[in-house]
């Protein structure tokens, strides 16, 4: 939205990796119609396409995106009257109270690179953006010479990380390589099971080019502080959504002060120059945040590489990872300096539990439940997006929401916690998602059944 006294500078919440219904293993709603409604839900201003590689996605969103900005597109007037009056409406989808702007989309997608380098194979994914159709096409044709880009959506191709990158540049000089996620065990540039010690190892030469690195779920800003040698890279946060409801569980904010197209976007890539700051999961609710074996009930924050119960090797996590590169201590829940001491691509961040999972406590049911469906609706309804309830909604205002079935008042309790860090913590390891909550068990029935469990983890100061 834009910043107030300023017609210009906009400050925009942005999800940049994501995917469409072609990638394997995603939802069937995820189609420009469905990712437009569901982004102006969580309060995404700024979404990727996700999967511009895939032909058909890309000639599905030639046919119901429409020119906005300088590189930027947003759904056609008739396929958002279509769906509001039909998918929508059937499937009682909320609009949010005082919507802002129309959302924004930006040519994305993610390629996986598995190939041989130094008698190991590597196995990399990269998150990219294009600045129009043309340059997407070209890219397309380029890759479809390596590969099959029509079996999946995030493409599987024998092509080096360097090699790829040289092929986008060749597309469009303007065309953006961003490591993804860069700390997954199995698929990243510094993964610990198919990675490079660094970025400029698995890039070569043309690291230079690289802008920015991607945290993934299972690591945040202080973890990546950790190494100088990412110092010179912006860190951006993205969802990697797999269906339209998890849009913006993981975002970057980014400032335009001269206004949004594709050029401000590289430009506030270009060493975090533009980046406000990132919103987070509390990093070990990731799945693959600490090492362990998932079936011997193990884990550990790093140190241990066999498994006490089993004696075989532990699956590598995130955190042991970080801890084996880092030439810095390692903190996962630092705050960011009041005073910005420290590189320059620190940026502050805010861990944030999505709202459905703090309904599904508040009511004790299922995420997926009817009732949280209804209660996340209303407030979607009453109180506009959810990023805006979660990160900047005044506590004594949600208090007094009446929304049938949910208490205010701990939904105000519930947001406090988690934006001072004050939660209960079980950490993911092999695959397991953690578990991060806001209450003991029992304790919205009865309030002294909390007593002494929260520790705060300190969280970066909004800007």
């Amino acid at each position: 939205m834009p910043e107030k006294n300023s017609p210009v500078s906009r400050r925009i919440i942005a999800d940049l990796h994501i995917h469409s219904r072609f990638s394997r293993a995603t939802s069937s709603r995820l189609r420009a119609d469905y990712l437009e409604r569901w982004a102006r839900i969580k309060g995404v201003g700024l979404l990727g396409t996700g999967d511009c590689t895939h032909p058909r996605w890309l000639e599905e969103l030639r046919d119901c995106l429409e020119d906005a900005e300088e590189g930027l597109f947003t759904l056609g007037p008739k396929a958002r009257a279509a769906f509001d009056a039909g998918p929508a409406l059937a499937e009682g989808l909320p609009d949010p109270a005082g919507a802002g702007e129309v959302p924004r989309f930006v040519l994305t997608g993610e390629i996986s690179s598995i190939y041989k380098d130094r008698d190991r194979t590597r196995k990399v994914h990269h998150l990219v953006l294009l600045p129009d159709f043309k340059a997407a096409a070209a890219f397309q044709a380029g890759l479809e010479r390596i590969g099959n880009i029509l079996s999946d959506g995030r493409p599987i191709l024998g092509i080096s990380s360097r090699d790829l990158l040289a092929l986008l540049l060749d597309s469009h000089d303007k065309a953006l390589l961003i490591p993804a996620h860069i700390w997954t065990p199995w698929f990243s540039a510094l993964g610990a099971q198919s990675g490079y010690d660094s970025i400029d190892e698995c890039y070569g030469d043309l690291a230079r080019f690289i802008p920015a690195v991607e945290t993934g779920l299972s690591s945040n800003p202080p973890m990546n502080w950790a190494l100088s040698a990412l110092d010179r890279f912006a860190i951006i946060s993205n969802s990697d959504a797999h269906s339209p409801d998890k849009l913006g569980r993981e975002a970057t904010v980014f400032d335009f002060p001269r206004g949004l197209s594709y050029q401000a976007l590289a430009e506030a890539l270009a060493g975090g120059s533009g980046v406000r700051e990132t919103v987070e999961f509390f990093p070990q609710e990731g799945k693959y945040h600490y090492d362990g074996h998932r079936k011997c009930g193990f884990h550990s924050q790093g140190g241990e590489r066999l498994c006490p119960v089993c004696g075989k090797p532990l699956t590598r996590g995130v955190m042991g990872r970080v801890l084996e590169l880092a030439d810095r201590p390692v903190d996962e829940s630092a705050p960011f300096g009041a005073s910005g001491e420290g590189p320059s691509n620190r940026r502050p961040y805010r861990s944030l539990i999505p709202l459905g999972e703090v309904l599904g406590e508040i009511l004790e049911t299922g995420t997926s439940s009817k009732k949280v469906a209804a209660a996340y609706g209303a407030l979607i309804e009453k109180a506009g997006s959810e990023l805006s309830i979660l990160m900047d909604m005044d506590l004594k205002a949600l208090g007094g929401l009446k929304i049938p079935g949910l208490s205010g008042e701990l939904l105000s309790r519930a947001l406090g916690r988690m934006r001072s860090g004050e939660v209960i913590i079980q950490g993911g390891f092999d695959g397991e998602y953690g578990v991060i909550r806001v209450f003991a068990p029992g304790e919205t029935k009865d309030p002294k059944a909390g007593a002494g469990l929260f520790g705060a983890l300190p969280q970066a100061p909004p800007p």
